[in-house]
């Protein structure tokens, strides 16, 4: 049995105590419609090509797609235009998102309460805890969403930032194989010629920076950096990075890229056994950390369910 076969299937469960916890009715209907076939359909978004792409990063991206392809899995470009308004859309949603969620750690029924006397006339009770309780960046993120979501600005930011994701899912589900089961957008006059099983490209267009460099690292260039991951956060869809050396021929082992495998909405199991694959086409030093791993995450010796 594939580890990532049996990972899956045991995370593959219903929460009755979340309510966004899928139902079984709706798991089982996800898993029917599961790809089966051991040579894929593999897309390669030409908008992610963009021109901020790091040389190396963009090597690591055609080595891994040259090894898939010679494993006999067939290669199809593709377009996700809707996606280069992602990155702005993400940061009006994520921030309202999280503005609302941490509203309740205010010290007073939830989280951590500021020594001594906090609020003043001229502030509201929590003024002092909350500044104290939450770093720069999620101060940043409440500010940012408490303004996107006040009657001032929600029309012009928040719901545009709405219709862009519902764009961005539109567009994935256009490509996919198979039928995304949570939307209501019908993809059967497409063709299937056009569609793929699963989507490769890079995780970020910079190379892995070190631990020092990210003490220094302007807030702006951190968020352009999740230019090519938002995508696949904001449609809802499973997504992995997976580090591989970075360069020609492998390259520095010191340096490293991330590939990204996108995958359609529940097909988290495939997103897992290509991202296995990938691994191996120029591991990193950290790659022989875990479990002895043979073709398409299957262990050495097989993993037996309990």
């Amino acid at each position: 049995m594939y580890l990532t076969d049996f990972l899956a299937d045991k995370l593959n469960v219903h929460d009755f105590q979340d309510p966004t916890s899928l139902p079984p009715s709706t798991r089982s209907r996800l898993n029917e419609s599961e790809t089966s076939s051991e040579l894929l359909r593999i897309g390669i978004p030409l908008d992610y090509n963009i021109a901020t792409l790091q040389p190396a990063v963009r090597h690591a991206w055609t080595r891994t797609l040259r090894k898939l392809w010679e494993d006999g899995h067939s290669l199809h470009p593709v377009r996700l235009p809707a996606t280069q308004h992602a990155l702005s859309a993400y940061y009006i949603l994520a921030p309202a998102e999280a503005s609302s969620n941490l509203a309740k750690y205010d010290g007073v029924r939830y989280g951590s309460r500021a020594e001594g006397i906090d609020g003043t006339p001229e502030s509201v009770l929590f003024a002092k805890t909350r500044g104290q309780g939450f770093g720069p960046e999620v101060q940043r993120r409440i500010l940012l969403g408490a303004f996107t979501l006040s009657a001032q600005a929600i029309d012009n930011y928040f719901i545009q930032a709405q219709k862009v994701r519902r764009l961005v899912q539109q567009e994935f589900n256009k490509i996919f194989t198979t039928e995304n089961l949570l939307t209501l957008d019908s993809s059967d006059a497409e063709a299937e010629e056009g569609k793929v099983d699963v989507l490769i490209c890079p995780t970020a267009p910079t190379l892995a920076p070190s631990l020092e460099s990210v003490k220094d690292q302007d807030p702006i260039a951190v968020y352009m950096n999740d230019v090519l991951t938002v995508p696949a956060s904001l449609a809802g869809l499973p997504a992995v990075s997976v580090p591989v050396r970075a360069g020609a021929d492998g390259g520095d082992a010191e340096e490293s890229a991330g590939i990204q495998v996108i995958g359609q909405y529940g097909d988290d199991k495939l997103v897992l056994q290509v991202a296995d694959a990938v691994s191996k086409v120029a591991p990193t030093s950290q790659a022989d950390a875990g479990p002895a791993m043979t073709s398409w995450g299957s262990r050495e010796e097989d993993v037996t369910t309990p």
